[in-house]
């Protein structure tokens, strides 16, 4: 059976390049999408297998159109495209719901490969992008043998925050509310003595926390 797939990027060369490189394979292209809003759009029209969606795109970008389908569209696999291996980018996806990362310039096999794992409900492969971030997000802290004053959660949050992730994204991701996140980070200011968010980045990226 073929894998239908939405295609989601403002660049019309982008577009037909990867229709290009899914021919021959069990990749079928069922629609193309120019912004976040005609994503969400085709994707209740087509309802893909897979949406492969770029990031950066003019009027609703990638992030915010994966966070819309959430609740338009649960269910539906979303791998996100870019041309930049930023974490912060991969640390919002994996808040946002998105099962996959892969970068534009990545051989065929693996945006072939990312695209039938999110149809399939398989794991990404080890030391990929989403799966290290994800790894960083998702490691656990002993606060009873640290040098650092902070509880497990705390760790997570202000790795999240490091990473430049929303309260809200942050809430998602730790399934938290946002007033619990506030707590947290408050918390985590006044134990590493800093005044701000941007301080207490800083500080993780320092201590090697991220």
């Amino acid at each position: 059976m073929s894998i239908n797939v939405l295609v989601v990027d403002d660049h019309e060369v982008v577009r037909s390049g990867l229709a290009s490189l899914f021919r021959g394979t069990d990749i079928q292209v069922v629609g193309e999408a120019v912004d976040g809003n005609e994503a969400v759009e085709k994707t209740l029209q087509h309802k893909p297998d897979v949406v492969l969606m770029d990031i950066r795109m003019p009027e609703m970008d990638g992030l915010a159109a994966l966070e819309k389908l959430q609740s338009d569209a649960p269910g539906t696999p979303v791998v996100m495209l870019s041309t930049y291996d930023n974490p912060t980018y991969v640390a919002r996806g994996v808040a946002l719901g998105a099962v996959d990362y892969v970068l534009k310039g990545s051989p065929r096999e693996l945006i072939v490969e990312a695209i039938q794992n999110a149809a399939t409900g398989g794991k990404q492969p080890e030391g990929g992008i989403m799966s290290r971030v994800k790894g960083t997000m998702a490691k656990r802290h002993d606060a009873k043998n640290s040098e650092f004053p902070l509880t497990n959660r705390e760790m997570q949050v202000l790795r999240h925050l490091a990473l430049g992730l929303s309260n809200r994204e942050i809430g998602r991701s730790l399934s938290i509310s946002i007033e619990t996140v506030k707590e947290h980070v408050q918390n985590i200011l006044r134990k590493i003595d800093v005044t701000d968010r941007t301080q207490a980045a800083v500080w993780a990226v320092r201590q090697g926390l991220v």
